[in-house]
C-alpha cells in the first residue's frame, strides 16, 4: 500500500482589507489578496483554495504557480469563478513532478472533500 501524506504548504496567502486608498497601494490586490508576490513564478505545484472556515473550497495544480492563481481570479471559466468571494485563503505547496501533482491533487481533493472540484471525486 502507499502512504500519501499532504505536505505543509510552502506559501499561505490570507485575504486582508486594505487600508487607505486602493489606487496607493503598492502591489495591485486582486480579491484582497495583496501578497501574490510570496508565491513562486517558477516553481509548479498544488493550489489549496479555502474560505474563512477553514472549509476547502478547490485544489488544483500548476507548473507555475503565480500565474495559475491570479488567473483563477481573472477569467471566466476558473471553475471558481462564481465562488470567487467565498476564498479567504490560498496554501500552496510545491511539487515540481508533473505526475506527482497530479497525485496530490486528486488525493487532496477525495481526502479532504473539496467543495467545488467535480472531476477527480471519488467520495460522493
Amino acid at each position: 500500500m502507499i502512504k500519501i501524506e499532504i505536505p505543509k504548504p510552502d506559501v499561505v496567502v490570507t485575504k486582508q482589507k486594505l487600508t487607505g486608498d486602493a489606487k496607493d497601494a503598492k502591489i495591485s490586490s486582486q480579491y484582497g489578496f495583496v501578497d501574490f508576490r510570496l508565491i513562486s513564478r517558477e516553481k509548479g505545484g498544488i493550489i489549496l483554495f479555502y474560505n474563512a472556515d477553514g472549509e476547502l473550497l478547490y485544489v488544483g495544480k500548476a507548473r507555475k504557480l503565480r500565474q495559475r492563481v491570479t488567473k483563477h481570479f481573472e477569467d471566466n471559466v476558473s471553475p471558481i469563478k462564481n465562488h470567487r468571494d467565498e476564498v479567504h485563503k490560498i496554501a500552496v505547496f510545491y511539487v515540481e513532478d508533473p505526475t506527482e501533482r497530479e497525485i496530490y491533487e486528486t488525493y487532496i481533493i477525495n481526502k479532504l472533500q473539496a467543495k467545488y472540484n467535480i472531476d477527480k471525486v471519488f467520495f460522493k
